[in-house]
């Protein structure tokens, strides 16, 4: 079996400005292992995904333990390296977010993500340095395992932008460089954004820049050209599926058709993607 070590290794070779990892984010076993399947040199998690099927809403309110035993469950799954959207860390001080750390490295995952927004009080995002802080807890628990965890800072800008059109994209850089400065491996910078704005990211970001495509955004081959190193769907996979789930319930419960889900997969497929290797996540 792949050590934890040799995972977290891999992943960080797979972030190639232009040739980007393509990140098809999964939210439970059977989707990490349909993602795998598919060809995915590695597995991300989606937050809202893991909050939506673990019975609660996105945005920091999903419990530690509970999103921790859905990584380790995707990490045991596949033989591909896994990388966990952790949403803040949940954890209100480094030093707890030093623990969170410390149980996705027990959990299997070789990455993370950790967001920079707030979800009570006044304002939208943390303070760079208070967010630096938390990155540099998270980067020296992970050094104290051992691990060269993947750390990928998102920086959530985006909450900004209607407010601060013309200082958004300026603050974006500045968090990146002062994130990467702390302990960052990459930065993650949610929104859709046009050719201009994303070589302006790609430019100025002193780290593997991670995007989004999906619905409203540039597809992978255009952002791979501007230089774009890691790219994700997000929680658009999960809500596409969802939707599925709605407008057939929807039919069934009022024409009694099924036609919303005739194209689903065969019950086989789904069913073989379940079967195989069910061991002990990673260890380092």
């Amino acid at each position: 079996m792949t050590s934890l070590h040799d995972h977290a290794r891999r992943l960080r070779s797979l972030h190639v400005p232009g040739r980007p990892l393509v990140l098809p984010n999964a939210w439970d076993v059977a989707s990490a292992r349909l993602v795998e399947a598919a060809g995915a040199a590695a597995v991300a998690t989606t937050s809202a995904g893991v909050a939506w099927s673990l019975g609660a809403a996105d945005g920091d309110r999903l419990d530690r333990d509970a999103a921790l035993g859905l990584i380790s469950r995707i990490a045991a799954a596949v033989d591909v390296p896994v990388t966990a959207d952790i949403e803040s860390g949940f954890a209100r001080t480094p030093a707890e977010l030093a623990d969170t750390i410390a149980g996705v490295l027990d959990a299997g995952a070789a990455g993370v993500n950790l967001e920079d927004s707030l979800r009570t009080g006044p304002h939208l995002l943390r303070h760079p340095s208070e967010q630096a802080e938390r990155i540099a807890a998270a980067r020296s628990a992970a050094d104290a395992a051992g691990v060269p965890l993947f750390l990928n800072a998102r920086i959530d800008t985006h909450r900004l932008r209607a407010a601060q059109p013309d200082s958004w994209l300026r603050e974006t850089l500045d968090r990146a460089r002062v994130y990467v400065e702390a302990g960052a491996d990459g930065v993650f910078v949610l929104g859709a954004f046009d050719e201009e704005t994303v070589s302006a990211l790609a430019e100025g970001v002193p780290a593997p820049l991670n995007l989004l495509t999906g619905p409203g955004a540039l597809p992978v081959p255009a952002l791979a050209k501007l230089g774009v190193a890691r790219v994700s769907a997000g929680s658009a996979i999960a809500e596409a599926a969802y939707a599925v789930v709605s407008r057939s319930a929807r039919e069934l419960l009022t024409s009694g058709t099924s036609t919303a889900f005739a194209d689903g997969l065969p019950y086989e497929t789904v069913n073989a993607a379940m079967t195989g290797r069910t061991a002990a996540s990673p260890q380092a």
